[in-house]
């Protein structure tokens, strides 16, 4: 496999999994964000989208630098599922060890 099909594939990782990520986030996101805002979105829609899509954009921005930073440091171009499953395996030794 070539450098140029290794960084594609990389690319194709993480972008999927900011994606995927970006679900849950969003989610918990919206169930702390949008009851706090109703009444100011009634009576003040614009500034209430503005300032409800400026927290949405910063999460983001904060859940994809993160993403970056721990593909970067871990230098992950395997493939996702191989990552998951020895993450798992680890976990699992993990707190078989700490049994009683």
């Amino acid at each position: 496999m070539t450098k140029s099909q290794i960084h594609k594939k990389t690319d194709m990782l993480e972008a999927v999994t900011n994606s995927i990520g970006g679900y849950p986030v969003g989610f918990l996101v919206g169930l702390a964000i949008l009851p706090l805002s109703l009444e100011w979105i009634q009576k003040d829609p614009i500034s209430a989208n503005l300032t409800i899509t400026m927290i949405y954009v910063s999460v983001s921005f904060v859940r994809t630098y993160f993403l970056r930073r721990i593909f970067s440091k871990y230098k992950i171009n395997d493939n996702f599922l191989v990552l998951a499953i020895s993450g798992f395996k680890r976990l699992d030794r993990f707190y078989r060890r700490k049994r009683f």
